[in-house]
């Protein structure tokens, strides 16, 4: 048995804990998978280089509505995929085999269980630490119904690894991966339907956006609301049926390829953290303090095990504030995340911070909501934008915005603003006109949105 003075479990966010600080401690990193975790192997980074792909193929398929003659010829996908994975797979490696140089870091590979507290089997060795920090993420959730086992699918770990984009894709699930998979794998030429449990996609999103973003799909692909699979069989060539049981009936659906995006779950449960006094809450989540402590001594967790957000910026920035909580214990830092905002790099974009407004009805809170097209502003005009918007809403008594939801063209990069604004308490006055937008670029929307909520 090997014993450390930190061990950290999941080499994503996780792999960032070691700062200057913490230097003289002995450490052991066990990782399962690829260094970097989500993010940089089957996530954010190599969905968002596709995902780039695919606008550049959409602008130039819909450049004829500017006068602009222009079209697609081909994607090619092994070439695109040749060029994401080949600077991917090498950052992986070589952010492993740093670790494995350093004397003071050991490398576990393969799944750990806890067996004890603060004690750890991985792949036949034990191992203990002073501290262990939980960073081990999330996975795909599949549905045990219909059972799936007989049928070849994938999840967002392995659907940007095929070879070629399929013929027709059948895609499960009406979240964000449900919605950038289909906007790439469209561009690349495939025909996308997609089955929704509920009546929209996007539904955890401001009504307004997912209404408006589930009619934008519904131009684009088949999209089957309020649809419930209910027996899978492999088709011939490799295909795979599927029953589906939706407002109109059953109906049987043929694809190439089956993609489940149902959701993401958090890996608490593989870890068998119980067996450490670590406490699960009702969801499978890892239970955390402010200051990112569990519920067992010496035991701490960060990013997708322990916060529903599932996000890397979220995880990012708690790994610093636990690095830092244990090279200072005397100093604790709280997670203090503030306003955390998110976004779909679909088509259209969406991004969003705060609450929503079906929140705020649901609480009983008063306020103000401001809706500003695209098409409002100069440059919406130039873009002969009719569709996209921005929403904000703010509290009546205090000036202060409560959300903001922007669904259209560089919506993340928009957002900002108004993220920075409720991180630093300013009014929507102060906000709106307290200083100068540049005419004419698309930012006089928020501008625009923003002088809605002060008349």
């Amino acid at each position: 048995m090997a014993h450390f003075d930190l061990v950290i479990v999941g080499a994503g966010s996780g792999n960032s804990l070691l700062i200057p600080e913490l230097q003289d401690r002995r450490v052991a990193i066990v990782e399962r998978a690829d260094f970097g975790g989500t993010c940089l192997n089957r996530g954010c980074i190599p969905s968002k280089m596709l995902v780039h792909v695919a606008d550049v193929a959409e602008t130039a398929r819909h450049a004829g509505r500017l006068g602009v003659a222009a079209h697609v010829e081909q994607v090619h996908w092994p070439e695109v995929t040749g060029r994401v994975f080949g600077r991917i797979d090498p950052i992986a490696a070589a952010g492993e085999d740093y670790r494995r140089g350093l004397e003071n870091v050991a490398v576990y590979k393969g799944q750990a269980r806890f067996c004890g507290p603060r004690r750890l089997e991985v792949a036949g060795a034990e191992v203990t630490g002073d501290a262990v920090v939980l960073a081990a993420g999330a996975r795909p959730f599949v549905p045990p119904l219909p059972d799936l086992s007989s049928v070849p699918y994938y999840t967002s770990d392995d659907i940007m690894r095929l070879p070629e984009p399929p013929q027709r894709l059948l895609i499960w699930g009406g979240g964000y991966i449900a919605a950038e998979m289909a906007h790439v794998f469209d561009a690349a030429g495939s025909e996308v339907t997609i089955l929704n449990r509920g009546p929209r996609l996007l539904r955890a999103e401001d009504r307004d956006v997912s209404e408006a973003f589930t009619a934008a799909y519904r131009e684009r692909f088949r999209v089957i609301t309020e649809a419930q699979p209910v027996a899978a069989a492999s088709a011939p060539g490799g295909a795979i049926s599927l029953d589906v049981r939706h407002a109109s009936g059953t109906e049987t659906l043929g694809a190439d390829v089956l993609l489940v995006a149902a959701g993401r779950i958090p890996n608490g449960d593989e870890l068998q953290v119980g067996a450490a006094g670590v406490a699960l809450d009702e969801a499978g989540y890892v239970t955390v303090d402010r200051y990112g402590r569990t519920t067992a001594e010496g035991v701490w967790a960060l990013g997708d095990i322990c916060n529903p957000n599932q996000l890397k910026h979220v995880a990012n920035a708690e790994a610093r504030a636990v690095a830092h909580n244990l090279a200072y214990p005397e100093d604790l830092r709280p997670l203090a995340l503030g306003p955390v905002p998110h976004a779909v790099f679909a088509s259209p974009q969406v991004a969003s911070v705060g609450l929503t407004e079906q929140e705020l009805v649901a609480a009983g809170r008063p306020f103000r909501r401001s809706l500003r097209p695209y098409g409002d502003t100069a440059y919406g005009w130039a873009m002969e934008d009719t569709a996209s918007f921005c929403k904000v809403l703010a509290d009546p008594g205090s000036d202060r915005l409560l959300g903001a939801h922007i669904c259209g063209p560089d919506a993340a990069v928009l957002l900002q603003q108004l993220v920075q604004a409720m991180a630093f308490d300013l009014s929507v006055t102060q906000i709106a006109s307290g200083q100068l937008y540049i005419h004419p670029a698309l930012s006089e929307v928020v501008e625009q949105a923003l002088l809605g909520l002060l008349q």
